[in-house]
């Protein structure tokens, strides 16, 4: 969801078509905000998967140097160092299998949820579907 450093910002859940932009909350937390409304933190949860409008680029050296470019558009979000209260939690998985920490994007940056994950629990299978499976 939301990064423990955004526990004070006012906040929403992400929902499909959400037009975000990457956003400085305090000075060292970046995270997604809506991008009619930048003082609104949107919390996404593990597995949403986002498209950006260009290569994701990535803060270096807190600016000094020029970004990176990711070589990649859409990536899905992914929680890491959970076990670590000292630390952000909140990053995003690039195609190539590389992570990132939200907070390292470069600011401004826009992007789109594409679709939210899956829902955890199991769905019943419908009726019809047990002639299928019988043996």
């Amino acid at each position: 969801m939301c990064d423990y450093s955004l526990h004070n910002v006012a906040s929403r859940r992400a929902t499909a078509g959400d037009k975000l932009v990457t956003t400085r909350f305090n000075p060292f937390t970046l995270g997604f905000a809506a991008a009619e409304d930048r003082k609104v933190a949107v919390c996404l949860m593990p597995g949403t998967e986002v498209a950006f409008e260009s290569e994701v680029r990535i803060r270096r050296m807190a600016g000094l140097l020029p970004a990176l470019k990711t070589g990649a558009s859409t990536a899905r979000f992914r929680r890491i160092n959970e076990g670590r209260i000292d630390q952000h939690h909140d990053a995003l998985e690039f195609p190539d299998g590389q992570v990132v920490l939200l907070t390292k994007l470069c600011e401004g940056q826009r992007a789109t949820v594409l679709q939210l994950p899956a829902a955890t629990r199991p769905v019943a299978a419908p009726e019809h579907w047990a002639e299928f499976t019988a043996s």
